[in-house]
């Protein structure tokens, strides 16, 4: 026990005469102080349970409850009642290919979908395939991005669902969705996409957008973790799906638990912030990528993956040749935080599986790193990371 406090003691010691700039925004957000500011009550003073519908503990509960749903809709562009309340992303998605999977068995059994999805697509996946799913993996170009006239020859008469994420984690690559979904509403198929990385980063209007399912977390947006949601449409189509939690008929029965109201509150407040903040946030991040991107390509045998693509504002896929990115991660992990890839497979060795899926060469993919910005990051700093990326990356070379 005494080592245990020596060693927490001297890890704080360590972290307050290093400061660590922090670059893996797409693996989460700090809370943002508002957020924190709008859950606190919900703990310990209104601490009510949403179901309990015969006391003010409960109402309370359940009013603010109420006002996060509206405040998640309004971010979306979407009617409360299409707002599903869930543990986060990776539920949503099982929750939209179980549920549609099991619930149109009567239609058919076939999925399209793409090789760069998240873990969280592509596991369900093959995890249907083993109860009798037929499943379309459909490749991307040199830039990540799916062709249209793929996905339309992948069609069949079996086809229940296309699951294509809007914009990628690693390499914030943004798929055609509206393009996608009309493909889909053509054909009768519904579309449901992983949106974990674009909500609150681009301008969704589910109104408009024929999306049918979206998936998101609200630590991807200054929120807390362990609180999401599942967009389910309503109408023109009405979207159904088999329930994976039965027990207590919460959600409209569609996803049963005690509501994590804290959670939601700061899901509420953080998507409320995101629409307020959405322009000026990516006006703001891109000026600070594109600064970080110049100073990385003024050498040579760098190179942005995905940089000819539409992308998110504030993710950057850099390579550089000639080094092993897990190295310099290793070398640099006391001056920067960032990632190799997703933070939800970083513990699953092998080459990133989005890099491959692009047919990049693998003396690229092992060089490769995310960068990914976030409000905390300052454009002063910027300027100069490029520059301590490429000294440690030379420093390896050297060592070589």
């Amino acid at each position: 026990m005494q080592e245990r406090y020596v060693f927490l003691q001297t890890a704080v010691l360590y972290t307050a005469k290093v400061r660590m700039i922090y670059l893996d925004y797409n693996a989460t957000t700090p809370c943002a102080p508002e957020v924190v500011e709008a859950m606190l009550p919900w703990f310990s003073e209104q601490f009510g349970n949403s179901g309990s519908r015969n006391h003010a503990f409960g109402w309370q509960a359940d009013a603010a409850v109420k006002h996060a749903r509206q405040e998640v809709a309004d971010l979306l562009h979407a009617d409360a009642s299409e707002i599903i309340f869930t543990s986060g992303a990776t539920e949503s998605c099982n929750l939209a290919l179980r549920g549609v999977f099991e619930r149109y068995a009567a239609k058919g059994n076939h999925i399209i979908t793409c090789l760069t999805e998240h873990h969280a697509v592509l596991d369900t996946c093959k995890a249907l395939e083993n109860k009798g799913a037929a499943v379309t993996y459909l490749s991307v170009d040199r830039e990540g991005r799916v062709s249209l006239d793929d996905l339309k020859a992948a069609i069949r008469p079996a086809t229940i669902l296309i699951a294509v994420m809007y914009a990628n984690n690693e390499t914030g690559v943004i798929q055609p969705v509206s393009e996608i979904g009309q493909i889909a509403r053509q054909n009768g198929i519904l579309f449901f996409s992983d949106a974990t990385q674009a909500v609150g980063k681009l301008p969704i209007d589910l109104d408009k957008q024929p999306i049918d399912l979206l998936a998101m977390s609200g630590h991807k947006i200054y929120g807390p973790k362990g609180i999401g949601i599942l967009y389910k449409r309503r109408r023109n189509p009405r979207v159904s799906l088999q329930p994976q939690m039965t027990g207590g008929g919460q959600e409209d029965g569609w996803r049963s638990g005690t509501l994590n109201v804290p959670g939601i509150v700061g899901l509420g407040k953080a998507c409320r912030l995101a629409k307020e903040r959405l322009t000026e946030d990516n006006d703001r991040l891109a000026l600070m990528r594109d600064t970080l991107e110049q100073a990385f390509l003024k050498e040579k045998n760098v190179f942005i993956n995905s940089g000819n693509a539409p992308r998110l504002a504030h993710v950057s896929n850099v390579a550089i040749e000639g080094i092993k990115a897990g190295q310099l991660a290793a070398a640099m992990n006391h001056e920067m935080a960032f990632s190799l890839g997703s933070a939800c497979t970083s513990e699953v060795p092998g080459k990133s599986h989005v890099l491959k899926a692009m047919g990049l060469p693998d003396k690229r993919i092992d060089g490769s790193f995310r960068i990914s910005l976030g409000r905390r990051n300052q454009i002063s700093e910027i300027a100069g990371i490029a520059g301590v990326f490429l000294k440690a990356a030379e420093k390896l070379r050297m060592a070589q």
